[in-house]
């Protein structure tokens, strides 16, 4: 075993060998930093990975809420928006200039180079919020996932009226142990395998939703649906209809949202063709592919449910048969969000290991990493601090999913606060200051409307996800039974 301090200088640099710094200078990039080899196709994976998450079954119930016409137009207006603003993002990365500016690594540093001020400190606690949310809820969602397992077995040996009782914390166990395992993968740089892994889970489980639902329409056995979807007085009432609306609204506008890992995803592209040309292209790809899948699983599951749509139509049991079938969906659910984790953690492992060598570049237990041979893998570069500070936050987000397991409602209230800072008001207002938009301009008056009117969707679905989380709160059972 081998230990080296990460500080130290490049070997070129100590030996004031010519060649010798030449031939590194080939396997760095401009900043000093290891060579990166992202594509827009390893890009468009991490993305499809970020955004399509297991929340795409539930689109069924979003457009139940809103009907037929609200709900797709819904749908459609909100994968503009995500694009335009990604865009945005996207040549924000270098600053000043969107081609040949110093590189920015975190969204934090975007704001920070190009706006300044307290700003800074509202970007971080909007991201860093929403990523510490969003890996306690992948906790909980995956549990969901693999105890529908147990649950669709149970229905089929023992008939829809059986009475089961599973808990879901010893899942949630086995999905910590192995985000200990996969935390120790550096940097987001090493993720490319794990993403397009998930990707290809995601579209699985994607695919076997929306051909269910075909079966079911096909099958003559379609529900009541409306072009204003639930009916006042037969499916809700006046009061949870206007709630439920707004947190349909929500749900939809939060299932695009990927800013707060964009300029990360970003960090990982290689420097020809420029990182923003790449990056918009994987934005195109990324969002158009999850408008495709959104659409066909939200407008199909509702012809298949109706106005009873269930919130998830997988782990909800929309469907009872094949019972293998549902079994397989929920395993690449689970197999989707263990690759999902990741790709939101890494920028908060990042985060605190920039800050914490900054703060103590001498402190030999945080900047030093060992190099270990790993059979089937070579050499592996393992870093105590590392080790220890991953372990530490998987354990503490396992615990908090075990005693919140109705996280999930208080993730959409997070959602919510996060979706309008980090996905529309940050990059409008950084790309007036980058391209120095004329004040009363048309273009000036048209990002600020679009501002003002994503801030109201945002207060709006917080409003409906408190009422969510009150009612999550009431009903909540320490166990999930199967007549849930």
């Amino acid at each position: 075993m081998k230990s080296f301090n990460t500080e130290h200088e490049h070997p070129a640099a100590e030996s004031g060998n010519v060649y010798a710094e030449s031939d590194h200078t080939k396997n760095v990039d401009d900043d000093g930093r290891e060579k990166r080899t992202g594509t827009w196709l390893t890009a468009s994976a991490h993305i499809i990975t970020a955004v399509i998450g297991s929340g795409v079954l539930s689109l069924a119930w979003a457009i139940a809420q809103l009907g037929w016409i609200a709900g797709l137009l819904i749908l459609v207006i909100f994968s503009f928006i995500t694009y335009f603003t990604s865009t945005m993002l996207a040549d924000c990365y270098r600053a000043p200039d969107p081609v040949t500016g110093k590189r920015n690594y975190t969204y934090m540093d975007v704001v920070r180079s190009y706006l300044g001020g307290r700003k800074v400190q509202l970007c971080g606690v909007a991201q860093y919020g929403n990523l510490i949310g969003i890996t306690v809820g992948y906790t909980i969602t995956a549990s969901i996932s693999l105890v529908a397992i147990g649950k669709a077995n149970c229905f089929h040996n023992k008939g829809h009226d059986a009475d089961c009782t599973l808990s879901s914390y010893p899942y949630m166990a086995a999905f910590g142990i192995i985000q200990v395992i996969l935390s120790q993968i550096p940097n987001f740089h090493k993720l490319s395998f794990l993403s397009i892994m998930a990707a290809v889970m995601s579209f699985t489980y994607a695919t076997i939703g929306i051909g269910l639902a075909i079966a079911t329409v096909a099958g003559g056995k379609v529900g009541k649906t409306n072009m204003t979807g639930t009916v006042v007085g037969v499916d809700v009432t006046a009061t949870q209809k206007i709630w439920r609306s707004f947190q349909a609204v929500g749900d939809i506008a939060f299932a695009y949202a990927y800013a707060t890992v964009l300029i990360e995803i970003q960090d990982t592209l290689k420097s020809s063709p420029a990182e923003n040309k790449s990056m918009k292209r994987a934005s195109l790809v990324g969002v158009s592919t999850t408008s495709f899948f959104y659409i066909l699983c939200g407008c199909l599951g509702y012809a298949a449910f109706g106005n009873k749509a269930p919130g998830d139509f997988l782990t909800d049991f929309g469907f009872y048969e094949p019972f293998w079938l549902i079994d397989f969906a929920n395993a690449c659910i689970a197999f989707h969000l263990i690759g999902a984790y990741q790709v939101f953690a890494q920028p908060i492992f990042q985060f605190v290991e920039k800050r914490c060598n900054r703060n103590w570049p001498d402190n030999k237990f945080i900047t030093s990493e060992y190099s270990v041979n790993v059979p089937f893998l070579g050499k592996f570069n393992i870093s105590i601090f590392r080790l220890v500070w991953r372990t530490a936050y998987v354990v503490i987000t396992t615990v908090v999913a075990m005693i919140f397991p109705f996280f999930n409602a208080i993730l959409g209230l997070i959602g919510a606060a996060s979706f309008w800072p980090l996905t529309v008001y940050f990059p409008v207002e950084m790309h007036i200051a980058q391209t120095k938009v004329k004040k009363h301009s048309p273009r000036w008056i048209g990002l600020k409307v679009l501002c003002w009117v994503c801030l109201i969707v945002s207060l709006l679905a917080a409003a409906g996800s408190i009422a969510g989380l009150i009612s999550s709160v009431k009903t909540y059972k320490p166990f999930r039974t199967i007549h849930e």
